[in-house]
């Protein structure tokens, strides 16, 4: 029997745990003593869903990273002049194109874009030039066509086949102005994907003789030759990367595929399939980490997947479904960790204000002790088993009690100095902070003072929240706490992106969140905070979850179930959501989403266990 010994001229390392992991362990394999595994570290290659685009579009463009996207174009149920951004976690909406249309090609990066060609009621030969926030008419194409391909920079860029009709095989070049003829292709096509540089191209598969082929071209700067057939031929198909590492994905087979390809300058070899099989669809990035977005499958789609083939875990985090409460709520109190979360109180119907307290235990809820004065928009700090609970409200009466909570059951202790909900709250059961919030049908028009507990009182201290504020969210410590997101208070009641840092004793301004939001929930420390779901001024439910480094926000993976009002709990790399409300105001969420991330490390695969 051949052994690894013989295979790879080395020695299974005998190992009592697994070895500090980085790109030099790829390929290795060590037995695990202590667990009885044998081990080895292996690329890792997948797709994974990412946020839809804001709409579903079909025959769009792409160009950037997958960090940094851009899609623009194509078609909805009308042509599209619509650009949207891609910041590694979500879009947003970017400057329109000057001139709506489809069946374009894309170039470039997403602070340096190019738009070219396509169809709008007739073949184009437009170029627009995007600077990261406006589009402007560049040089027109030589040979007006549509689904054609593109490659390279905004300045250097490279666009190949297409239909004119017949089929094109009409190579252009640009040199930040102007369109100039090239070599032409040895085969003549549309549909087709493109990919590298200008005087590095790849040109792959596309419609001939109207049927996919899996014919692959390579560009020198003058001339184009034969490199290596796909393994499935194809038209309608996405590509990425460079002329010695390229990628395509999906496209038609003929019949919508998923098949996902990688080109190492010879020969292309067939990784993992896209989850969802489509065609017309937009691409974008390396062919390491690569973005598909749009398509169409049986009608048009706004799916966003992402394309990782690395030794590493994803370094961003994910958020996981969790067990569902026992009682759907939203406005609700919240306190603990991820595996040892407390969730009391709330707004839940049909019986409205409730005082049902839960306890999760890192995978399901069971009922605790019920508050003693039911409320929602309810706040709390703490421990599953030490909590506090203070302030909320139950129309028409706002309040200023605390609760203390001991694992069982909650007992009064003294109450805030001014009645309130819908505030900012930090801190544990015996040094607790709460700021901001708002105090309904009273006709008040600031918010109240930043109150400090000492485990027995609470005290006003001397300054509040530079911008007043309610249905923001908060965390940290009494003394070193942030507050992020909510609602302008007095009137006009703006929805807001300010964070604000606390250092025991004044607050100070410090860098926003990316999109406006409140009714927001967050937790971690001053220097490690997450912040997730609320609503916009739209008012659109969100999703979205920030990462706070001590300096900055960062766009990192959604939620599964957008929902605002939600309560959260743990820690920045270890988080809870749950409860909430969606798009349908007053029902209430039972839903749980636990949040993991960001990982840093590479993951062994395990082989075998003994």
């Amino acid at each position: 029997m051949t052994t690894y010994n013989q295979l790879a001229g080395l020695r299974v390392n005998y190992l009592s745990s697994d070895p500090t992991l980085n790109t030099g362990n790829e390929g290795q394999v060590w037995y695990n003593s202590t667990s009885g595994t044998l081990k080895s570290l292996v690329q890792l290659k997948a797709w994974s869903a990412a946020s839809n685009l804001p709409a579903a579009t079909r025959f769009l463009a792409g160009a950037g990273t997958q960090t940094a996207g851009l899609a623009f174009g194509g078609i909805t149920t009308v042509n599209t002049n619509a650009t949207n951004e891609y910041s590694g976690y979500t879009w947003a909406a970017g400057g329109n194109l000057g001139t709506a249309r489809r069946y374009l090609a894309g170039a470039g990066l997403q602070t340096a874009g190019l738009a070219i060609g396509g169809f709008t009621t007739a073949k184009s030969n437009a170029t627009e030039e995007y600077d990261g926030s406006a589009w402007t008419a560049g040089g027109n194409l030589g040979t007006a066509r549509g689904v054609l391909a593109g490659a390279g920079i905004q300045t250097a860029g490279l666009v190949f086949g297409g239909e004119i009709p017949p089929y094109s095989n009409a190579t252009e070049e640009y040199d930040g102005s102007a369109w100039t003829a090239g070599g032409n292709l040895g085969t003549a096509r549309q549909e087709l994907a493109g990919a590298g540089i200008q005087t590095a191209g790849l040109a792959i598969g596309g419609e001939v003789s109207s049927a996919g082929t899996a014919v692959t071209e390579e560009y020198d700067g003058s001339t184009w030759t034969a490199g290596g057939n796909l393994n499935t031929a194809r038209d309608d198909l996405a590509g990425g990367g460079t002329q010695t590492a390229g990628l395509a994905f999906g496209g038609n087979a003929p019949g919508n595929t998923a098949a996902t390809e990688q080109y190492d300058g010879t020969s292309w070899n067939t990784v993992v399939s896209m989850a969802t099989a489509r065609r017309v669809l937009g691409g974008a990035g390396s062919a390491t980490a690569a973005l598909g977005f749009g398509g169409y499958t049986t009608a048009n789609t706004a799916a966003t997947e992402e394309f990782n083939s690395t030794i590493f875990s994803p370094a961003t985090g994910a958020w996981a479904s969790g067990g569902n409460m026992g009682t759907a709520r939203y406005q609700v109190g919240s306190a603990g960790t991820q595996t040892a979360a407390l969730g009391f109180g709330g707004y839940s119907t049909p019986t409205a204000a409730t005082g049902a307290t839960e306890e999760y235990d890192g995978s399901a809820w069971a009922a605790g002790g019920n508050l003693g004065t039911a409320r929602y928009r309810i706040k709390g700090a703490g421990t599953q088993t030490a909590a506090l609970g203070f302030g909320g409200r139950n129309a028409p009466v706002n309040y200023a009690n605390t609760e203390s909570y001991n694992g069982t059951s909650w007992s009064p202790v003294n109450s805030l100095n001014t009645a309130r909900g819908s505030m900012g709250s930090a801190g544990t059961q015996t040094a607790a902070l709460a700021f901001g919030g708002g105090v309904p049908g009273t006709g008040s028009t600031t918010a109240p003072n930043t109150e400090s507990w000492n485990g027995t009182n609470w005290t006003n201290t001397a300054n509040s929240l530079n911008t007043k504020r309610q249905n923001l969210a908060g965390c940290g410590s009494q003394t070193a706490a942030l507050a992020f997101g909510g609602t302008e208070v007095p009137s006009p009641g703006n929805a807001l992106a300010l964070t604000e840092s606390w250092n025991g004793t004044s607050w100070t301004s410090v860098n926003a969140l990316n999109a406006i939001n409140n009714a927001l929930a967050g937790c971690g420390s001053q220097t490690a905070a997450l912040a997730f779901g609320g609503n916009n001024p739209t008012p659109t439910t969100l999703a979205n979850t920030e990462l706070w480094d001590g300096t900055s926000w960062t766009s990192v993976p959604p939620m599964a179930t957008a929902r605002y009002s939600t309560g959260g709990a743990g820690t920045q790399t270890s988080a809870l959501a749950f409860g909430g409300d969606d798009a349908s105001p007053g029902i209430g969420m039972a839903n749980t989403e636990e949040w993991s991330g960001p990982q840093t490390t590479a993951t062994a695969s395990t082989l075998t266990t003994s």
